[in-house]
Protein backbone atom coordinates (compact mmCIF):
# COMPACT_ATOMS: atom_id res chain seq x y z
CA UNK A 1 0.00 0.00 0.00
CA UNK A 2 1.32 3.44 -0.91
CA UNK A 3 1.75 6.07 1.74
CA UNK A 4 -0.06 9.37 1.72
CA UNK A 5 1.71 12.60 2.69
CA UNK A 6 3.53 12.61 6.03
CA UNK A 7 0.67 14.69 7.43
CA UNK A 8 -1.80 11.87 6.77
CA UNK A 9 -1.10 8.15 6.53
CA UNK A 10 -3.60 5.76 4.97
CA UNK A 11 -4.19 2.72 7.16
CA UNK A 12 -4.49 -0.23 4.72
CA UNK A 13 -6.80 -2.04 7.15
CA UNK A 14 -9.05 1.00 7.67
CA UNK A 15 -8.49 3.61 4.93
CA UNK A 16 -10.06 6.96 5.73
CA UNK A 17 -10.10 10.48 4.35
CA UNK A 18 -8.29 13.11 6.43
CA UNK A 19 -10.23 15.42 8.76
CA UNK A 20 -11.47 18.60 7.13
CA UNK A 21 -9.15 20.86 9.12
CA UNK A 22 -6.12 18.85 7.98
CA UNK A 23 -7.37 18.74 4.40
CA UNK A 24 -7.73 22.52 4.39
CA UNK A 25 -4.04 22.90 5.35
CA UNK A 26 -2.79 20.55 2.62
CA UNK A 27 -1.32 21.74 -0.66
CA UNK A 28 -3.10 20.74 -3.90
CA UNK A 29 -0.33 18.21 -4.53
CA UNK A 30 -0.78 16.63 -1.09
CA UNK A 31 -4.53 16.45 -1.57
CA UNK A 32 -4.16 14.72 -4.92
CA UNK A 33 -1.71 12.21 -3.41
CA UNK A 34 -4.26 11.39 -0.71
CA UNK A 35 -7.00 10.81 -3.32
CA UNK A 36 -4.64 8.69 -5.40
CA UNK A 37 -3.77 6.60 -2.33
CA UNK A 38 -7.34 5.94 -1.16
CA UNK A 39 -8.21 2.55 -2.70
CA UNK A 40 -11.06 2.29 -5.17
CA UNK A 41 -10.98 -1.52 -5.40
CA UNK A 42 -11.15 -4.09 -2.62
CA UNK A 43 -10.92 -7.77 -2.01
CA UNK A 44 -14.26 -9.55 -1.99
CA UNK A 45 -13.97 -10.00 1.77
CA UNK A 46 -13.86 -6.22 2.23
CA UNK A 47 -17.06 -5.49 0.33
CA UNK A 48 -20.45 -7.02 -0.29
CA UNK A 49 -20.20 -10.52 -1.82
CA UNK A 50 -21.23 -10.96 -5.47
CA UNK A 51 -24.96 -11.54 -5.76
CA UNK A 52 -25.57 -12.13 -9.46
CA UNK A 53 -28.13 -10.60 -11.79
CA UNK A 54 -30.83 -10.24 -9.13
CA UNK A 55 -28.57 -7.81 -7.29
CA UNK A 56 -26.84 -6.13 -10.24
CA UNK A 57 -29.96 -5.47 -12.29
CA UNK A 58 -31.85 -3.96 -9.36
CA UNK A 59 -29.13 -1.46 -8.43
CA UNK A 60 -28.49 -0.42 -12.04
CA UNK A 61 -32.22 0.02 -12.63
CA UNK A 62 -32.44 2.24 -9.52
CA UNK A 63 -29.46 4.35 -10.62
CA UNK A 64 -30.66 4.76 -14.21
CA UNK A 65 -34.26 5.46 -13.22
CA UNK A 66 -33.22 8.23 -10.84
CA UNK A 67 -30.61 9.53 -13.26
CA UNK A 68 -33.12 9.85 -16.07
CA UNK A 69 -35.64 11.56 -13.80
CA UNK A 70 -33.26 14.14 -12.36
CA UNK A 71 -31.82 14.89 -15.78
CA UNK A 72 -35.33 15.46 -17.15
CA UNK A 73 -36.14 18.04 -14.45
CA UNK A 74 -32.72 19.71 -14.67
CA UNK A 75 -31.58 18.81 -11.16
CA UNK A 76 -27.91 18.00 -10.53
CA UNK A 77 -27.71 14.77 -8.56
CA UNK A 78 -24.62 12.58 -8.57
CA UNK A 79 -25.47 8.87 -8.53
CA UNK A 80 -22.99 6.00 -8.30
CA UNK A 81 -23.00 2.27 -7.61
CA UNK A 82 -20.59 0.68 -5.14
CA UNK A 83 -18.38 3.77 -4.95
CA UNK A 84 -16.08 3.80 -1.87
CA UNK A 85 -17.16 6.55 0.51
CA UNK A 86 -14.45 7.91 2.80
CA UNK A 87 -14.65 10.10 5.86
CA UNK A 88 -12.45 10.56 8.88
CA UNK A 89 -15.39 9.78 11.18
CA UNK A 90 -15.94 6.13 10.29
CA UNK A 91 -14.93 3.14 8.24
CA UNK A 92 -15.28 3.15 4.50
CA UNK A 93 -18.60 2.03 3.02
CA UNK A 94 -19.47 1.20 -0.57
CA UNK A 95 -23.28 1.15 -0.85
CA UNK A 96 -25.00 -0.28 -3.88
CA UNK A 97 -26.19 3.24 -4.68
CA UNK A 98 -25.37 6.69 -3.37
CA UNK A 99 -26.94 10.05 -4.17
CA UNK A 100 -25.40 13.46 -3.59
CA UNK A 101 -27.33 16.63 -4.37
CA UNK A 102 -26.06 19.74 -6.12
CA UNK A 103 -22.60 18.54 -7.16
CA UNK A 104 -20.88 18.06 -10.48
CA UNK A 105 -22.00 14.90 -12.22
CA UNK A 106 -18.78 13.25 -13.40
CA UNK A 107 -16.86 9.98 -13.06
CA UNK A 108 -15.12 9.43 -9.73
CA UNK A 109 -12.91 6.70 -8.24
CA UNK A 110 -14.18 7.37 -4.70
CA UNK A 111 -16.10 9.90 -2.64
CA UNK A 112 -14.11 11.84 -0.06
CA UNK A 113 -16.09 14.29 2.04
CA UNK A 114 -12.92 16.33 2.64
CA UNK A 115 -12.24 16.71 -1.08
CA UNK A 116 -15.84 17.20 -2.20
CA UNK A 117 -16.83 19.58 0.59
CA UNK A 118 -19.93 17.60 1.45
CA UNK A 119 -20.95 14.12 2.40
CA UNK A 120 -23.22 11.59 0.77
CA UNK A 121 -26.92 12.43 1.20
CA UNK A 122 -28.48 9.02 0.61
CA UNK A 123 -27.33 5.41 0.46
CA UNK A 124 -29.21 2.34 -0.75
CA UNK A 125 -28.25 -1.30 -0.34
CA UNK A 126 -29.93 -4.13 -2.24
CA UNK A 127 -29.89 -7.62 -0.76
CA UNK A 128 -30.39 -10.98 -2.38
CA UNK A 129 -28.26 -13.34 -0.36
CA UNK A 130 -29.35 -13.82 3.22
CA UNK A 131 -27.88 -11.41 5.80
CA UNK A 132 -28.14 -11.71 9.54
CA UNK A 133 -29.89 -9.06 11.58
CA UNK A 134 -26.57 -8.26 13.24
CA UNK A 135 -24.88 -7.57 9.89
CA UNK A 136 -27.70 -5.30 8.83
CA UNK A 137 -27.51 -3.40 12.11
CA UNK A 138 -23.74 -3.06 11.72
CA UNK A 139 -24.15 -1.78 8.18
CA UNK A 140 -26.71 0.81 9.27
CA UNK A 141 -24.43 1.92 12.11
CA UNK A 142 -21.50 2.37 9.70
CA UNK A 143 -23.58 4.52 7.37
CA UNK A 144 -24.89 6.54 10.30
CA UNK A 145 -21.34 7.09 11.58
CA UNK A 146 -20.55 8.83 8.27
CA UNK A 147 -23.47 11.19 8.76
CA UNK A 148 -25.42 9.94 5.71
CA UNK A 149 -28.89 11.43 6.32
CA UNK A 150 -30.90 8.61 4.74
CA UNK A 151 -30.23 4.91 4.32
CA UNK A 152 -32.51 2.41 2.58
CA UNK A 153 -32.28 -1.38 2.42
CA UNK A 154 -34.17 -3.33 -0.24
CA UNK A 155 -34.34 -7.06 0.42
CA UNK A 156 -35.35 -8.31 -3.00
CA UNK A 157 -35.66 -11.98 -2.08
CA UNK A 158 -38.04 -11.24 0.80
CA UNK A 159 -39.68 -8.30 -0.99
CA UNK A 160 -39.07 -6.00 1.93
CA UNK A 161 -38.04 -2.34 1.98
CA UNK A 162 -36.75 -0.48 5.03
CA UNK A 163 -35.66 3.11 5.39
CA UNK A 164 -33.74 5.01 8.06
CA UNK A 165 -33.15 8.71 8.70
CA UNK A 166 -30.82 10.54 11.03
CA UNK A 167 -32.75 12.37 13.70
CA UNK A 168 -31.83 16.02 14.22
CA UNK A 169 -28.68 16.29 16.30
CA UNK A 170 -28.28 12.51 16.47
CA UNK A 171 -25.77 10.07 15.01
CA UNK A 172 -28.25 7.19 15.10
CA UNK A 173 -30.83 6.20 12.56
CA UNK A 174 -34.55 6.22 13.21
CA UNK A 175 -36.85 4.05 11.06
CA UNK A 176 -38.86 5.84 8.38
CA UNK A 177 -42.52 5.01 8.92
CA UNK A 178 -44.31 3.80 5.79
CA UNK A 179 -47.23 5.77 4.40
CA UNK A 180 -49.71 3.80 2.30
CA UNK A 181 -47.04 1.16 1.80
CA UNK A 182 -44.34 3.57 0.67
CA UNK A 183 -41.34 5.26 2.28
CA UNK A 184 -40.67 8.94 1.69
CA UNK A 185 -37.16 10.16 0.94
CA UNK A 186 -36.76 13.78 1.96
CA UNK A 187 -33.41 13.81 0.15
CA UNK A 188 -34.78 12.75 -3.23
CA UNK A 189 -38.22 14.30 -2.71
CA UNK A 190 -39.60 10.99 -3.93
CA UNK A 191 -41.34 7.97 -2.47
CA UNK A 192 -39.92 4.45 -2.59
CA UNK A 193 -42.11 1.38 -2.83
CA UNK A 194 -42.26 -2.17 -4.12
CA UNK A 195 -44.16 -3.70 -7.00
CA UNK A 196 -43.55 -7.42 -6.69
CA UNK A 197 -39.80 -7.85 -6.39
CA UNK A 198 -39.09 -4.52 -8.08
CA UNK A 199 -38.01 -1.34 -6.31
CA UNK A 200 -39.92 1.66 -7.66
CA UNK A 201 -39.72 5.41 -7.22
CA UNK A 202 -42.75 7.70 -7.22
CA UNK A 203 -43.31 11.40 -7.71
CA UNK A 204 -46.68 12.16 -6.17
CA UNK A 205 -48.76 9.21 -7.40
CA UNK A 206 -46.84 8.63 -10.62
CA UNK A 207 -44.23 5.88 -10.82
CA UNK A 208 -40.98 6.89 -12.47
CA UNK A 209 -40.42 4.72 -15.56
CA UNK A 210 -37.32 2.59 -15.75
CA UNK A 211 -35.03 3.17 -18.76
CA UNK A 212 -36.02 -0.18 -20.27
CA UNK A 213 -39.66 0.92 -20.13
CA UNK A 214 -38.82 4.24 -21.77
CA UNK A 215 -36.89 2.40 -24.48
CA UNK A 216 -39.78 0.00 -24.96
CA UNK A 217 -42.18 2.92 -25.35
CA UNK A 218 -39.84 4.65 -27.78
CA UNK A 219 -39.46 1.39 -29.68
CA UNK A 220 -43.24 1.02 -29.89
CA UNK A 221 -43.55 4.64 -31.05
CA UNK A 222 -40.86 4.09 -33.69
CA UNK A 223 -42.57 0.88 -34.86
CA UNK A 224 -45.93 2.66 -35.00
CA UNK A 225 -44.40 5.58 -36.89
CA UNK A 226 -42.68 3.20 -39.30
CA UNK A 227 -46.00 1.40 -39.88
CA UNK A 228 -47.75 4.72 -40.49
CA UNK A 229 -45.03 5.79 -42.92
CA UNK A 230 -45.24 2.46 -44.73
CA UNK A 231 -49.02 2.78 -44.94
CA UNK A 232 -48.74 6.36 -46.20
CA UNK A 233 -46.17 5.33 -48.80
CA UNK A 234 -48.45 2.51 -49.94
CA UNK A 235 -51.36 4.95 -50.26
CA UNK A 236 -49.16 7.37 -52.21
CA UNK A 237 -48.13 4.54 -54.54
CA UNK A 238 -51.78 3.58 -55.03
CA UNK A 239 -52.74 7.21 -55.66
CA UNK A 240 -49.92 7.57 -58.18
CA UNK A 241 -51.09 4.39 -59.91
CA UNK A 242 -54.65 5.74 -60.07
CA UNK A 243 -53.34 9.06 -61.39
CA UNK A 244 -51.32 7.27 -64.05
CA UNK A 245 -54.43 5.31 -65.03
CA UNK A 246 -56.50 8.49 -65.23
CA UNK A 247 -53.82 10.11 -67.36
CA UNK A 248 -53.74 7.07 -69.64
CA UNK A 249 -57.51 7.21 -70.00
CA UNK A 250 -57.40 10.94 -70.66
CA UNK A 251 -54.73 10.44 -73.31
CA UNK A 252 -56.84 7.68 -74.89
CA UNK A 253 -59.92 9.88 -74.84
CA UNK A 254 -57.96 12.75 -76.37
CA UNK A 255 -56.63 10.45 -79.08
CA UNK A 256 -60.12 9.17 -79.92
CA UNK A 257 -61.48 12.71 -80.01
CA UNK A 258 -58.72 13.75 -82.39
CA UNK A 259 -59.53 10.77 -84.61
CA UNK A 260 -63.23 11.61 -84.54
CA UNK A 261 -62.59 15.24 -85.44
CA UNK A 262 -60.30 14.16 -88.25
CA UNK A 263 -62.97 11.77 -89.58
CA UNK A 264 -65.60 14.49 -89.33
CA UNK A 265 -63.38 16.89 -91.28
CA UNK A 266 -62.82 14.24 -93.95
CA UNK A 267 -66.53 13.61 -94.34
CA UNK A 268 -67.19 17.34 -94.69
CA UNK A 269 -64.61 17.58 -97.41
CA UNK A 270 -66.14 14.68 -99.33
CA UNK A 271 -69.63 16.22 -99.18
CA UNK A 272 -68.34 19.58 -100.18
Amino acid sequence: MQRAPTSWVIDPDDPRAPPQELWDRMTPEERQRVLDTLPSEFEVSEASPPEGDFHFNAKVAARDTLGGYFQSIGKRVYLACELPVYDAAGRMVAPDLIAVLDVEVKERACWSESAEGKGVHLALDILWNERSKKKLEDSAARHASLGIPEYFVFDRRRRRLRGFRLAAGSARYQPIAPHEGRLTSAVLDLDLGLEGDRLCFYHALARLPEPREVLARLGAMVDDLAARIEDAEQRIDEAEQRLDEERRRADEAERRLAEALAELARLKRERG
